[in-house]
């Protein structure tokens, strides 16, 4: 059924806040598998699996059943009790991930898990100071926000003390580059640490990295840079924490990306993915740090931790993703897309890059290849385009990262979907825009 779509739009020009982004024009009145529905009839294809959150696309319905199941029989609880979804839960995650990572708890947002790993790393090592790569995005939350050194950090005064920043790898775009013009992401770090010695206190904690920096535009970290950064924190005496928000649970075509590298983080956080678009997140650690924080009295108590509604969706994420062999079947979709997006870059000169990995991939619109300087109007052009025909891919539009169209589709792409939709993000180039 339609309804006014400039009804809706009145309406929330009047009564929503903006917390600085502009709503997309149209409004959004259903969803189902692949698609979002608009009020104006509009179909369009989902490519960003919401908030890059519906693992299993809209409306599965092993999820859909599990959510009523829960609804009318064990929903919420007091926060000092432990319901069964919430034990399976975690005895599923800790035995699908590596040793080492062995005991879980389950909060609500990515922002939220962030902010409670770096509160376990701060007390597990008796230290304060965190350090993040520049251009992450770890949350809103106080800690996790004094780590975002590209965006939402003005008009509220002083961030957290001890927060330091690592400039982010840049493949496309580094000044660190070797003889024969590679990037030289190894100098790059070298020099960065040596850099952080002089900032630091003394009192080094952790480092939180992302395998793969989305919200700038998808940037993969170099092959080995995770363990090259494990090795910097265990010289310095602190923790390793790794957000998977998004590449965690079969994206990246790993079950975390973690274990491409070989890298065993001290602190694992999950989300978005993991809830398939409920609000849920995790945090994972080893046996021995559980111990030490808590003999330290380490607290991290909210209204909706280890929630069992949310708890039982993502048990049932987890078994769909492994009975199904869903990881597996991402890596093949991923080459099947990157195999795509590679052939019309040859074919397009706007496009300046594409990167990432698995079922995540960013695609740079420049107005040259030799000058690398972002297209940003003819990204605009290009993604109005491309959604006029069905097709919504995130574009970046902040001016430290604009330009990149950001891609990351539920696991229910199929090979007619993959190369025929990649191909319309970009075919319009010809066309009037």
């Amino acid at each position: 059924m339609r309804v006014s779509q400039n009804e809706l739009q009145a309406k929330t020009d009047r009564y929503l806040f903006n917390y600085d982004t502009k709503f997309n024009k149209d409004i959004i009145c259903g969803s189902k598998g692949l698609y979002v529905y608009t009020a104006s009839g509009h179909k369009v294809l989902d490519w960003i699996s919401g908030q890059m959150s519906y693992l299993l696309g809209h409306g599965h319905p092993e999820i859909v059943k599990v959510i009523a199941d829960h609804a009318a029989s064990l929903d919420h609880l007091f926060s000092g009790k432990v319901s069964s979804p919430v034990i399976s839960l975690g005895e599923r995650l800790c035995n699908l991930l590596p040793p080492g990572l062995d005991k879980a708890f389950f909060l609500s947002t990515g922002g939220e898990s962030n902010e409670a790993a770096i509160k376990m790393a701060k007390v597990y090592t008796e230290k304060f100071e965190i350090v993040g790569l520049g251009a992450s995005w770890h949350g809103v939350t106080a800690q996790a926000l004094g780590l975002q050194y590209h965006f939402s950090r003005k008009g509220q005064g002083p961030l957290m003390p001890g927060m330091l920043a690592l400039p982010p790898p840049n493949t496309y775009r580094s000044i660190f580059r070797c003889a024969d013009g590679s990037y030289d992401w190894e100098a790059e770090m070298e020099y960065c640490w040596r850099m952080v010695n002089m900032q630091s206190c003394g009192s080094l904690a952790a480092c939180i990295v992302e395998c793969i920096q989305s919200s700038v535009g998808m940037h993969v970290l170099p092959t080995g840079y995770f363990a090259a950064v494990k090795r910097q924190c265990e010289n310095r005496g602190m923790l390793l924490i790794v957000d998977e928000a998004q590449t965690g649970v079969g994206r990246y075509g790993d079950l975390v990306a973690i274990n491409h590298e070989g890298v065993v983080p001290d602190i694992l956080t999950l989300s978005k993915t993991i809830g398939n678009g409920l609000p849920l997140s995790a945090v994972v650690t080893s046996a021995m740090i559980e111990h030490v924080c808590t003999e330290r009295d380490y607290c991290f108590y909210t209204t909706h931790v280890n929630d069992p509604l949310p708890g039982a969706v993502a048990d049932k994420v987890l078994e769909i993703v492994v009975c199904d062999g869903l990881a597996e079947h991402w890596r093949d979709m991923g080459k099947l897309l990157h195999e795509g997006l590679s052939k019309l870059k040859e074919k397009y000169g706007c496009i300046g890059d594409v990167r990432g990995r698995g079922l995540m991939a960013g695609v740079e619109i420049v107005e040259s290849r030799e000058t690398q300087t972002p297209a940003l109007a003819l990204g605009k052009a290009v993604g109005d385009r491309a959604y006029e025909l069905g097709l919504w891919a995130n574009l970046s539009s902040h001016p430290s990262f604009g330009g990149i169209f950001r891609i990351a589709p539920p696991i229910t792409l199929s090979k007619e979907y993959s190369w025929y939709h990649a191909s319309a993000i970009l075919r319009t180039r010809n066309q009037d825009m």
